[in-house]
């Protein structure tokens, strides 16, 4: 097929874009690009004025997964196991990037969204399973953003039916303006807000000769006895920090921006400043509460993250604790933005229903209808579950998102490699190989989840027996590809010449792409794995709560 080049000022009907909202002026929260303004970027003071438009996309999606799950489980780690697990938000940094360096280039390349791509690139039976995950995932973390609102509104004092209404309505109102500029004024300003958790660190003051240890020495807390339930935390950790939502919200949010990859080094300075913001609250939000709850009654003692701001009180003051409930507050808000639009942009995508923030509710009816129905549902659910469900359905949401990400990023790192989709932008061989050791891993963490769940009293020498079976399992598979999987390579080379300037065919155009049999039987064993991890994670779940 040969390769098409698309420029920018083309119409919406002859690219890949399924919805002309999506070709346009650049209009972010800090500045604007115009649609014909293809004058090379020189000087300092241009390329800021350029980074300031295009900042938004890569800090909404970062700051958004700092939400009220990850506020729960980075205070679990902090009050249950002090700062000895901060190594995991260092070792998590890499996989960040890479993830979201690779969605970032589809998004801006092909103008289409991730549900959509799946489907279309893999087939229906292959799709239909990452969407689905998708859409149940999403649904149960959109309960956990109203949970994280109640938890605040309790500690500030403020009634619970009112605080989820009031929340409701913001973030119903916020996308429901029909500008695309304003929603993401919206956004970014809570971003900023999310740094709260700074003067917080400082008023509680943890240790910072510890904290920098820790971050950069691993360690496991607790003996053998211990170990399931520390697996289960830095699983909830891994499922926190990068989440399967995260994927397809950033993808469909550059498009909608109408970011190109002529743009491309801006939005990855833009990805830079979320890591870096997400990862220093994170590593905030653990020391602080460790320094919290050391020498006290309340540590090793986690219940939610009410209870963590009242510690946070106790240690300094009423001041500290409300500056914590507000942060709270702003993270929930902030996450239901990002779960919500990811949700309705991929249902969007799917069902070709037009779906952008620069239409009016009039001419995306369906779109902001499934907007806010997701906001509502989970609202209402939220208002009458009970204090100890929303406490069990937080920890599973988090600990299910640990267990589903293997899969979206098989799907992610197999989009990456598709020549038709991408062109001169698949990966080089460094990305395929890091992305393909991180699924590795995640496939390890997961199985060694699925022990503890089958096997509560595991053993510390049954998991490492599990990890180097993995990685003996994971030098096996590499070796096969390193040596039967590099025969094209010397003939086939990828020429990224002129890249900036190339994007997607449409999609009708495409060649389907043909599954061999290896990846068939590849990919349908890691989803039957998958599928089982998850009944296990729920019969846990279960069992957890009849014994309450």
């Amino acid at each position: 097929m040969a390769d098409v080049m698309l420029d920018p000022k083309v119409p919406a009907a002859r690219s890949a874009v399924l919805d002309d909202a999506h070709i346009g002026d650049i209009k972010g929260a800090l500045g604007t690009i115009r649609l014909d303004d293809d004058a090379p970027r020189q000087g300092l003071s241009v390329r800021l004025k350029t980074l300031l438009a295009i900042i938004g996309p890569g800090l909404i999606v970062m700051v958004g997964d700092n939400d009220a799950g990850a506020f729960s489980t980075y205070g679990q780690a902090g009050q249950n196991y002090g700062t000895q697990l901060l190594w995991t938000l260092l070792m998590l940094v890499p996989v960040l990037y890479v993830n979201q360096e690779m969605v970032l280039r589809l998004g801006a390349v092909t103008g289409v969204g991730h549900a959509r791509l799946i489907l279309e690139r893999f087939g229906r039976f292959w799709g239909a399973f990452s969407v689905i995950d998708l859409f149940l995932l999403n649904a149960l973390t959109l309960v956990t953003e109203f949970i994280g609102v109640t938890l605040a509104a309790g500690y500030l004092g403020l009634p619970k039916v009112a605080s989820v209404v009031l929340a409701a309505a913001i973030i119903i109102a916020s996308a429901f303006t029909g500008s695309f500029r304003r929603f993401e004024r919206v956004a970014v300003t809570l971003c900023v807000g999310s740094l709260l958790l700074v003067p917080i660190y400082f008023m509680v003051h943890p240790k910072t000769s510890q904290m920098a240890h820790d971050f950069v020495v691993p360690s496991m807390p607790g003996g053998s006895g211990q170990l399931a339930a520390v697996m289960l935390v830095i699983v909830s950790i891994v499922g926190t920090t990068v989440a399967p939502w995260q994927l397809f919200f950033q993808q469909s949010y550059v498009i909608d921006k109408r970011i190109t990859p002529r743009f491309m080094k801006y939005e990855k300075i833009d990805l830079w400043i979320g890591i870096a913001v997400v990862i220093i609250g994170a590593a905030a939000m653990m020391g602080l509460t460790a320094a919290a709850f050391a020498g006290t009654d309340g540590f090793g003692q986690f219940s939610d993250a009410a209870a963590v701001a009242r510690g946070i009180e106790d240690k300094a003051g009423r001041l500290a604790g409300v500056l914590f409930a507000i942060a709270l507050l702003d993270a929930s808000i902030i996450g239901a933005f990002a779960v919500s639009l990811s949700t309705a942009y991929a249902i969007g995508d799917v069902f070709g229903i037009k779906h952008s923030l620069h239409r009016g509710v009039k001419g995306a009816k369906g779109f902001y209808g499934i907007y806010a129905g997701l906001v509502v549902v989970a609202a209402a659910i939220t208002l009458l579950s009970t204090e100890y469900t929303q406490g069990l359905m937080t920890q599973f949401v988090q600990v299910l998102a640990g267990v589903l990400l293997p899969s979206a990023t098989v799907f992610l790192l197999l989009l990456c490699n598709d020549k038709a989709v991408l062109g001169p932008w698949v990966n080089g061989p460094k990305t395929n190989a890091f992305t393909s050791a991180v699924v590795g891993v995640l496939v390890m963490l997961s199985l060694i989840l699925t022990a503890a769940v089958v096997w509560p009293d595991i053993s510390s020498e049954a998991i490492l027996w599990i990890m180097a079976g993995c990685g003996v399992a994971g030098v096996l598979v590499a070796g096969y590809f390193f040596t039967f999987g590099r025969s094209g390579t010397k003939e086939d080379p990828v020429d990224r010449t002129g890249r900036e300037n190339w994007r997607m065919p449409p999609l009708e155009t495409l060649e389907k792409p043909v599954m061999s049999t290896a990846r068939k039987v590849g990919m349908g064993a890691l989803r039957a794995y998958l599928l089982i991890a998850m009944i296990m994670v729920i019969i846990k779940v279960v069992q957890t709560a009849l014994g309450h």
